[in-house]
């Protein structure tokens, strides 16, 4: 039985848009398909007539530097975002983050875009741009908007943009400054199963006296949509680092998650355990990338 009847590969997103119009509740966006064809295969996605394929429109695979941002196209591969040196200088949690996504064959394929817009809590590419301040371009036939990464999302596999009439074309990070570094870790079965039983990134800035001056975090899974920590934020901003923690954070960031015991990847008892730790290694690695001139 066919999965789709038509596949179409426009040249500009407003030609993908408009192929979406046509019949928006029998059409789809593909780019790596790594998502989207198992579920359409495993009966997980409503059949569609129609597949839009947004990986020859130039702006969105492109990745460049300006007016201050890193700009990563919606469908570049993850393999093109692990070898970029821009993204390595600047967002070197989200090269860390998509070198863990899948294997090998599943990376020169699967696009970033698709990591965000499938909208899991644990998306490793979603938790790494949330940490790092990122914006998600999104068009519609109405215009574009930018709007942070972390809005995308209603609950596990529902974002909060409409996938049948918008498109997410590109994904924008602030350029890393003097004294600012992020990092990103994952916790997985050890069976070779790709999914995270925890991941965490941390972009931060340092301050003057060893203080923390700024800094955000993201972790999952640890409730129905990707988490930003922000009360446990609140906690170390303005403090001195120690590379113990303070306790009071790694209290709130208990406090904060919302975490379940999981058939698939672990016990909440299990998760509990090890968060203090995955906390403590990635913002000490995320302190020590941070070029700082109070050093």
């Amino acid at each position: 039985m066919a999965l789709w009847k038509k596949y179409l590969q426009p040249s500009t997103v407003e030609d993908a848009l408009a192929a979406l119009g046509v019949e928006p509740d029998r059409a789809a966006v593909v780019a790596g398909g790594t998502d989207l064809l198992l579920d359409l295969q495993q009966g997980r996605h409503s059949a569609v007539n129609t597949l839009v394929d947004v990986t020859q429109i130039p702006e969105m695979t492109a990745i460049n530097t300006q007016d201050g941002f890193l700009h990563i196209g919606a469908a570049a591969s993850l393999y093109e975002i692990i070898r970029d040196v821009s993204i390595q200088k600047h967002a070197q949690g989200l090269t860390e983050a998509c070198g863990l996504i899948g294997g090998t064959q599943i990376r020169n394929v699967a696009t970033l875009g698709g990591n965000v817009g499938h909208a899991l809590p644990a998306g490793d590419g979603t938790i790494a741009l949330i940490s790092l301040r990122a914006e998600a371009q999104l068009a519609s036939a109405e215009g574009r908007r930018w709007v942070p990464v972390e809005t995308l999302f209603e609950g596990p596999g529902r974002p909060s943009f409409d996938r049948s009439r918008e498109i997410i074309v590109a994904f924008r990070v602030p350029l890393s400054g003097e004294g600012e570094g992020s990092a990103f870790r994952r916790v997985m079965r050890p069976q070779g199963v790709a999914i995270a039983i925890l991941n965490m990134g941390i972009w931060l800035r340092r301050g003057s006296g060893g203080k923390v001056e700024e800094l955000q975090i993201a972790i999952g899974p640890a409730g129905p949509r990707p988490l930003r920590a922000l009360k446990t934020e609140a906690v170390l901003r303005g403090q001195s680092f120690d590379p113990e923690i303070n306790q009071s954070a790694v209290q709130q960031l208990l406090r904060e998650v919302k975490l379940r015991t999981s058939p698939h990847r672990s016990t909440k008892a299990y998760r509990q355990h090890i968060l203090p730790t995955l906390f403590k290694r990635t913002i000490t690695e995320a302190w020590e990338r941070a070029a700082s001139k109070y050093e």
